[in-house]
């Protein structure tokens, strides 16, 4: 199992591309309300896509490197960062 999240300003970017990612069968795709510490003011907040996929067993293997690829990318593309080794409760 390999878990990643995707990171936004905006909750409508984070909706939108939790839509695509779970139609595209992901084993879990869920967003989250990330607040900075101290912060309870929403727009202080940002949004995270979280996404788990049951079926990459190999986190150092060529999948897990395709898929660290394209949600770095896409992050980039769409204003947000991508962390590749989050930790959700």
């Amino acid at each position: 199992m390999t878990e990643h999240l995707l990171l936004f300003p905006e909750r409508e970017t984070a909706d939108e591309i939790a839509t695509e990612l779970d139609e595209e069968g992901f084993t879990e795709v869920r967003v989250l309300r990330i607040a900075h510490a101290g912060e309870d003011d929403a727009e202080d907040a940002e949004w995270a896509v979280h996404i788990r996929e049951e079926m990459v067993d190999d986190p150092s293997g060529p999948v897990e490197s395709g898929l660290r690829e394209r949600f770095s990318a896409l992050a980039e593309e769409r204003g947000g960062w991508y962390d590749p080794e989050p930790t959700i409760p």
